[in-house]
């Protein structure tokens, strides 16, 4: 199936593989056929477990029906292990929750590692509490790997060349193949299939890990439709350059985290000097371009730009003097995708709002992110 890419716009991810879970409901056969004939997926990874006690109830059936529709079939693991036991632990619990839902021998058994209990971790227990589970699912049968934000690989754990399935979603396209030396980059939350509902998860495959090297004996039925589809799912992610104007904007700041102040509003620009953690910034400006939302702040001597986040108008590294910040639920958004914009763990998010990650959102919803 690796040919059936090449004619693509090479500027275009592609949809090799989708994650599915409870957050999806029940998955038919029907909809993985039309996702493998019409959009070209050939890989289904479905959430196993999380932590040491829930069991996703629709693993067994997304199991089952994506095997129907020709799909090769992995599942995830959802960590919460902040020690070695408890990674070891955690990876027996899910070695046997893949067993009973039918997760066959020699598929990957990843384990998602983006918990709050994993950010409060230094990098050196992350990578050997994930040694640790990796290791242990071994023992069922399955291969292993890792999950995470591209932000957290190699910041909150190691993720070394030809390992690791990463998450980032990019604005702006850039014409080069994210996370090419690792398995998977995951480019979106949000895409969307015919017959399915709701937003999904959609990754592209740099190596065959996923597939174990197979190749599918069901390949996709209408070519043409993957390619109109990918260049479809690809326009809602990767929005062409236009030229950006510059809007007032009277804001008071707080970096989360140490940010560049630059001479120009680019990342190619040079950095005047690195503004750590808790400075507080105050802008005249703001402007979308390249890919991030920059701010001006105005200067002795001129004016100084750094980026809030990306392009989506997230605050990512800053947040605002207000006493909240609300999000509003949009079509097909969930728990972890509004999460990961905002810098937050799912399980922050829910309790800041009073709910739990397995309570249901709805469009129009505004959310506490801040």
């Amino acid at each position: 199936m690796a040919t059936l890419f090449l004619g693509l716009n090479a500027n275009a991810a592609r949809m090799d593989m989708v994650d599915v879970s409870n957050n999806n409901g029940y998955m038919s056969t029907a909809e993985y056929v039309s996702m493998r004939n019409e959009f070209g997926v050939k890989a289904l990874t479905v959430k196993i477990s999380e932590g040491s006690t829930y069991k996703d109830p629709y693993a067994a059936s997304n199991i089952t029906n994506g095997q129907t529709a020709g799909l090769y079939v992995n599942g995830y693991h959802f960590a919460r292990y902040a020690t070695k036991a408890q990674a070891i632990a955690e990876a027996d619990f899910a070695g046997k929750t893949a067993k009973t839902a039918g997760l066959p021998v020699g598929a990957v058994l990843a384990t998602d590692v983006e918990s709050q209990e994993a950010n409060n971790q230094s990098q050196a227990t992350n990578d050997r509490n994930n040694s640790a589970f990796m290791q242990e699912i071994q023992k069922f049968g399955y291969r292993a790997d890792i999950y995470t934000s591209g932000s957290w690989a190699n910041n909150k754990m190691t993720i070394n060349d030809k390992t690791g399935w990463i998450a980032a979603y990019p604005y702006v396209v850039s014409g080069k193949n994210w996370y090419s030396t690792n398995h998977a980059w995951q480019w979106s939350s949000t895409a969307k299939f015919r017959i399915s509902y709701g937003g999904f998860d959609v990754s592209q495959l740099n190596s065959n890990y996923y597939t174990a090297g197979q190749k599918s004996t069901v390949k996709p039925t209408n070519k043409g439709a993957v390619k109109a589809n990918n260049r479809k799912a690809n326009k809602n992610i990767y929005k062409p350059a236009t030229s950006a104007k510059w809007v007032k904007e009277s804001k008071t700041y707080t970096l989360k985290t140490a940010v560049k102040l630059r001479t120009g509003a680019s990342t190619s620009s040079n950095a005047i000097t690195i503004l750590p953690a808790g400075t507080t910034v105050k802008t005249d400006r703001a402007i979308i371009q390249g890919g991030y939302r920059w701010v001006r702040q105005p200067r002795f001597n001129g004016h100084g730009y750094l980026a809030t986040g990306p392009a989506s108008n997230t605050l990512e590294y800053v947040k605002s003097g207000a006493s909240h910040t609300y999000y509003t639920v949009k079509y097909g958004d969930s728990w972890w995708e509004i999460a990961q914009r905002n810098g937050l763990s799912m399980t922050t998010l829910a309790s800041q709002n009073g709910k739990t990650i397995y309570s249901t959102i709805y469009p129009g919803q505004r959310l506490v992110v801040r």
